[in-house]
């Protein structure tokens, strides 16, 4: 027969208290008017009266009980499963016959591992006297360093059955079982991973597996999030470890700092490589149509030319001297058949000055 857990309107660790039940007063004055109407002579008589009367009192409150709009009530009849109660007022059988236990099955509950916090009214909750929270948190990684994890684990009873009477102390079960799987997880990486990249990888892991083992245990349990909180080498290493993480920090900075570098250098470099692959581009294709365009005029001239040489000659020579007089600032011009200077005029003198 499984074991009764709660009595009456109390359940586990995690009820608010008795229910409320009907008030003392008015129990008893009723039971005191019910047996002045049925005893004889219109009272109580003697002890036996008080002792029916206490009886009935007790009857009542034990009768009634309320269930919490978080929770369910499960139920026993001399200690054997009857039912599941949802939230609200309820009335089953008194003085012990029924034992109704609240199990808070739409409230979020945690362990804590390594460190507590204050006012839990769970004893699962965080560390007890079975072991201290650092033996918890002491682990061993894959590469043979030490570390002191701490960590969280959220979970919701989804079935109180099962979370009653199949596991005997089913949250203290699932703190050897998350304690268990986390040891297993962090066993398989090395220290860095445990404390820097690694943490995400750890709590996926470590849910799965800790789910996986609910279930196997029919525990009742569903766990919800593993949740890593500080991790940190031991003492004794604690500060050469700080000073590794700091030069480790250090170098990210300098790789960071040359990756900026890089990528405002690189693009600069870029940017003037194709501007000048551009301009060198433009370059060649003027040259080409410079070209081009030189060559049908040679080509043009050499057609006319060969219409009429001596005009086409004479034309070209006129041209030509138009083009290069203006720049030759001193002219003298000679007779061939004279051998002499002719008398012109000034050619370089500027419009208004005299010759």
């Amino acid at each position: 027969m499984p074991s009764q857990k709660g009595n009456g309107g109390q359940g586990g660790p995690w009820d608010r208290g008795p229910a409320p039940g009907p008030d003392i007063d008015d129990l008893i004055r009723q039971g005191q008017d019910w047996l002045k109407q049925n005893m004889p002579g219109g009272g109580p008589r003697g002890p036996l009266g008080l002792v029916i009367l206490a009886l009935v009192g007790l009857g009542l409150w034990t009768a009634f009980y309320t269930v919490p709009s978080d929770s369910v009530a499960v139920v026993q009849r001399f200690g054997k499963y009857l039912k599941e109660v949802p939230p609200g007022l309820h009335l089953k059988l008194p003085l012990g016959i029924d034992a109704a236990t609240i199990v808070p099955v739409k409230r979020q509950l945690k362990q804590e591992f390594g460190f507590t916090t204050p006012g839990a009214r769970d004893p699962y909750q965080s560390s007890h006297a079975r072991s201290s929270g650092k033996q918890e948190t002491q682990m061993v990684t894959g590469d043979l360093n030490a570390a002191l994890v701490e960590w969280v684990v959220q979970y919701r009873i989804s079935d109180p059955v099962k979370f009653l009477f199949e596991v005997r102390e089913p949250s203290e079960t699932l703190r050897y079982v998350s304690e268990s799987v986390m040891r297993e997880v962090v066993g398989d990486r090395t220290v860095d991973e445990v404390i820097t990249i690694g943490r995400q990888e750890i709590e996926t892991e470590a849910l799965i597996k800790m789910q996986a083992l609910s279930t196997k245990y029919a525990m009742g349990i569903s766990i919800d999030q593993v949740q890593l909180k500080n991790i940190n080498p031991p003492k004794p290493v604690q500060e050469s470890f700080n000073e590794v993480n700091q030069a480790q920090q250090e170098k990210e900075k300098l790789i960071n700092e040359a990756r900026r570098d890089y990528n405002k250098v690189i693009p600069l470099a870029e940017g003037e490589k194709d501007q000048r692959i551009r301009e060198a581009d433009g370059y060649r294709l003027k040259r080409i149509n410079e070209a081009a365009g030189d060559v049908a005029r040679f080509s043009a001239l050499l057609a006319e030319y060969r219409k009429a040489p001596e005009v086409t000659r004479r034309r070209i020579y006129i041209e030509t001297l138009q083009d290069v007089m203006p720049s030759v600032h001193s002219k003298i011009i000679v007779d061939e058949q004279t051998r002499s200077i002719l008398p012109l005029l000034n050619l370089d003198a500027k419009k208004g000055d005299q010759p």
